[in-house]
């Protein structure tokens, strides 16, 4: 066996005084231990792991990416908008003080004069604490992420807001002397049409009646300062919109599903009507 110690292409081409027997996996040019970048197979050396990376794709940041589909009309351009209306909404709130709260929130007693504040209320959020926000609005990308594309803008639109609609219904009848802010009924809503859908379309729903479940009985917990009343309704109603959806997918019974949409439109007026003529002159009249 003859002796290899001598040969200069037994050191680093680039500290020739370091002997090394490993080589560039492109160049096959001698690198010592500092010289070396770990690749996929073997080690580059510098020169070569700098040409690597101006030859890889250029990739953009997952938020750059998200803009641009929104920019070329694609992606959950609902679920972004209702996002960026909650936290231009939020940072109003703690610029004005309180008076777009006041202005925006909802209390059934004011139901018959200001019934808008029924649907405004979801993009109000506590300005104490931004917990609030926060989860409302990652629940809200999460699912929107999913369900929008699946049914559509105008159809999740839809189910978004007679969600958080049928959660004021439901403070109204339930809870009459309160205050509410934020959009867990509508959330609660997207809860039940992603569990509605799932068990329709022959999934494991498990995981995700256990989220439903924990959540709900969060707002049961004494000082939590939570309207379960808000995400009840929204529970409800938002299966019920999903279950409309589900027996009306053929693009023959849109003409059905719009009439079925429009009674749950209609049920939900009739019962704030009946809590607005009824309850609520018993209580404040």
């Amino acid at each position: 066996m003859s002796d290899q110690s001598g040969r200069s292409d037994n050191f680093c081409y680039r500290h020739p005084d370091r002997e090394s027997y490993i080589l560039c996996q492109r160049c096959g040019r001698t690198v010592c231990a500092e010289c070396q970048t770990q690749a996929a197979v073997g080690v580059h050396c510098p020169e070569c792991r700098q040409e690597a990376r101006q030859s890889a794709p250029k990739t953009k940041p997952a938020v750059v990416t998200a803009i641009n589909r929104v920019r070329h009309g694609g992606g959950p351009i609902v679920t972004y908008s209702i996002l960026a209306i909650m936290v231009v909404v939020y940072l109003l709130q703690q610029v004005t003080g309180g008076t777009v709260t006041g202005a925006l929130a909802y209390h059934p007693g004011l139901t018959e004069s200001q019934p808008w504040r029924m649907l405004t209320s979801l993009f109000v959020h506590s300005q104490g604490s931004i917990f609030h926000i926060l989860f409302n609005g990652y629940a809200l990308w999460l699912f929107g992420r999913m369900l929008e594309p699946s049914l559509g803008r105008w159809r999740f639109l839809t189910l978004y807001l007679l969600s958080g609609l049928g959660g004021s219904a439901a403070v109204l009848w339930l809870s009459p002397n309160t205050w509410v802010v934020g959009a867990s009924g509508a959330v609660f809503g997207l809860f039940a049409a992603m569990f509605v859908i799932q068990r329709g379309l022959g999934g494991n729903a498990t995981q995700l009646l256990v989220v439903i479940g924990l959540n709900l009985v969060i707002g049961f917990i004494p000082g939590s300062n939570i309207s379960w009343q808000a995400h009840l309704g929204g529970l409800v109603v938002g299966a019920l919109v999903a279950l409309v959806f589900m027996k009306t997918r053929s693009p023959r019974q849109s003409g059905r599903q719009r009439l079925l949409l429009s009674g749950v439109l209609a049920l939900l007026l009739v019962t704030i009507f009946l809590g607005t003529a009824t309850l609520i002159p018993r209580l404040f009249g």
